[in-house]
């Protein structure tokens, strides 16, 4: 599960973001010694809603702290939101046109961010991952990052499809001639049957992780 995070005192925590979906943009303070600001935290709920719909929800504060401590790791002062909060409907969308939205995905809960730096986004990758605050996505070559506050994992897409595919708790997925997901094994290349089974599996291991805490939540 995701680690709790304690976090000593500090001034201001600003942030610097683009919707690149609306165009709009969020340059401001949403904590300060009191803590998260409620008004300011309202106006991210309506910056991060779910373009297709239009609808908000309450986004998570962690995930916009995960996010702001990223940025303070590598020196960066602004990031790109491609995606924040999703409905069920846009998500089920997303699902089945885009390989690699996960079914019950951290978005639905207001969870997850996908953004884009303008600099050091391996670098972002690599420190967020050692954070070891929840999932943390890396997706090279569409050149942008997943982080949400779910359980801790990480998880590749490049050229080759999945990569060596999902780094969890120290070992890799594979197929066995079944088509079954298991543990351990070398990185080959995926036939098109073994990513409907892998993107079926990831969803099911979606849902149980949200109901048991056990499991993925890309």
């Amino acid at each position: 599960m995701a680690r709790a995070v304690v976090r000593p005192p500090t001034a201001l925590r600003r942030l610097r973001l683009v919707n690149a979906h609306t165009g709009e943009t969020f340059d401001g303070a949403y904590r300060n010694d009191n803590g998260p600001i409620p008004r300011v935290l309202d106006e991210l709920c309506i910056f991060f809603r779910d373009h297709h719909s239009g609808e908000k929800t309450q986004i998570d504060v962690g995930v916009i702290d995960f996010l702001a401590d990223v940025l303070d790791a590598v020196g960066e002062i602004r990031a790109t939101v491609l995606s924040a909060y999703r409905t069920a409907e846009t998500n089920a969308m997303l699902a089945r046109t885009t390989f690699g939205v996960a079914e019950h995905s951290q978005h639905i809960i207001g969870r997850a961010l996908d953004v884009r730096l303008e600099s050091k986004l391996s670098d972002a990758m690599s420190k967020a991952r050692a954070m070891q605050r929840g999932g943390v996505g890396w997706y090279p070559h569409s050149g942008f990052i997943h982080i949400d506050t779910g359980p801790v994992r990480n998880w590749t897409l490049d050229e080759r499809g999945l990569d060596g595919l999902l780094v969890f708790d120290g070992h890799r997925f594979k197929f066995d001639g079944s088509s079954k997901v298991l543990l351990g094994g070398p990185w080959r290349p995926l036939t098109v049957a073994e990513r409907l089974t892998l993107q079926h599996e990831f969803a099911r291991a979606e849902f149980l992780a949200r109901t048991t805490g056990l499991g993925i939540n890309p």
